[in-house]
């Protein structure tokens, strides 16, 4: 089994009758043409009650998805900036109630936009580092950012690659230091404005550890944990490990499967290796699902596998916990909340779910997605490459299979 060992499912809690509808559940998506494969993983108790692959890395050269897989994570990258940023709170290098402008001058005395077109004010506060991993820093983002400033702000939306006209040359850094020229979009810790903070975050870790974002989670985090086919490029020997990506593209009336690149066309084989962005941008990090496992059982043991102690228990606790409570977060909707990179469901409001109130996770734009959860000491992966799923019509694997691995709980 891939990323730890396995066990019989009725050994740690699991009905192997039900577990097992998983794969032709996840059949039905691939046979509909609504994504190209499902790689999926459920483990309990830090052992593999089961793992399943199918359908194609490119679905017009037939290859198999298998264990071996690579999947860009984009979004997913995020949880793994939390522990990077723990990792260092933990060793007294910093504080998540630090303000970034310690670390990024060009982040001191920020002002926001007013109610009034054109004028600004002094921001309240400055942003911190936990208002970055917790999607609350006041940024504009492409979408929100008022017009005018298109004209006003020219150079910076360039730089920032918002002018809808591809992206930008600029580096990781210059961009983090050309978003610090704009004003805010709200007084920071006051509304959820998603992903925005995420390439400051990775500047500090890179200011404070004095190494590079793919240095610093490689010595870190990957290496230590046996994460060995992880990394923001794909490393020497996988190359053929990694399949294409899609997107929906109406044909004929009808949503199908458009390859956006292949694999060996993709910036992660061909680089330029020099953009290691926090929060997930130009795909974020690769990985194999065994391997992005492994990460998430070192959070659920307490920040400890295999005898590599990453985090000490309580910080991981502190990251996992919900750190925006009373915020509306529209893109989950009621019963969550954030936590230090990571979604966390605290049952606050809304229907009831299967997922426990304690377990957290996220999930990454191409289709992949993650949770663990302390309570039931699950960790379960749903991995496929897909940009905007959810534009394919009754697209729910995500969905689906989270209910099924709740549903094949026997104890």
């Amino acid at each position: 089994m891939p990323g730890l060992p396995d066990a019989d499912p009725a050994e740690i809690g699991f009905d192997s009758e039900r577990l097992a509808r998983i794969g032709p559940a996840m059949q039905r998506y691939i046979d509909d043409g609504k994504v190209p494969n499902l790689v999926t993983l459920v483990a309990r108790h830090g052992k593999v009650a089961w793992f399943d692959a199918r359908g194609h890395l490119d679905i017009d050269q037939e290859t198999p998805a298998d264990d071996n897989t690579l999947f860009r994570m984009y979004s997913n990258t995020k949880p793994i900036t939390g522990a990077a940023i723990m990792i260092l709170a933990q060793e007294g290098k910093l504080t998540p109630d630090d303000s970034i402008g310690r670390y990024l001058p060009a982040y001191k005395n920020m002002r926001v936009q007013s109610a009034e077109p054109g004028v600004t004010e002094r921001a309240t506060r400055g942003i911190t580092i936990r208002d970055c991993l917790t999607n609350t820093t006041g940024f504009a983002s492409p979408a929100t950012a008022p017009l005018a400033w298109r004209a006003h702000y020219k150079d910076v939306f360039e730089k920032l690659g918002w002018t809808g006209k591809g992206d930008s040359a600029a580096t990781v850094r210059q961009r983090v230091d050309a978003q610090a020229c704009l004003p805010l979009a709200h007084q920071p810790g006051t509304v959820f404005g998603y992903h925005m903070g995420f390439m400051a975050a990775g500047a500090v870790i890179e200011e404070v550890s004095g190494q590079s974002l793919e240095t610093f989670f490689r010595e870190r985090i990957f290496d230590p944990l046996g994460m060995d086919a992880t990394g923001f490029y794909v490393r020497e020997g996988q190359e053929a490990n990694l399949g294409a990506c899609y997107a929906p593209r109406e044909v004929d009336g009808e949503m199908r499967l458009h390859r956006t690149e292949t694999g060996a066309e993709s910036e992660k084989v061909t680089g330029p290796r020099t953009f290691f962005a926090a929060g997930g941008d130009r795909c974020g990090v690769v990985s194999t699902i065994g391997d992005y496992t492994r990460f998430g059982q070192m959070l659920l043991n307490g920040g400890e596998l295999d005898g590599a102690r990453i985090l000490s228990r309580k910080a991981v606790e502190y990251m996992v916990s919900n750190h925006t409570p009373g915020l509306d977060i529209p893109m989950t909707g009621p019963g969550f909340g954030w936590g230090l990179g990571v979604s966390v469901r605290t049952g606050d409001g809304g229907f009831p779910l299967l997922r426990s109130i304690g377990s957290y996770g996220w999930g990454g734009a191409a289709g992949t997605t993650y949770f663990g959860d302390p309570k039931e000491g699950i960790v379960a992966a749903c991995f496929t490459q897909l940009l905007n799923a959810g534009g394919m019509p009754n697209n729910d694997y995500q969905g689906e299979f989270q209910r099924l691995v709740y549903y094949a709980l026997d104890d």
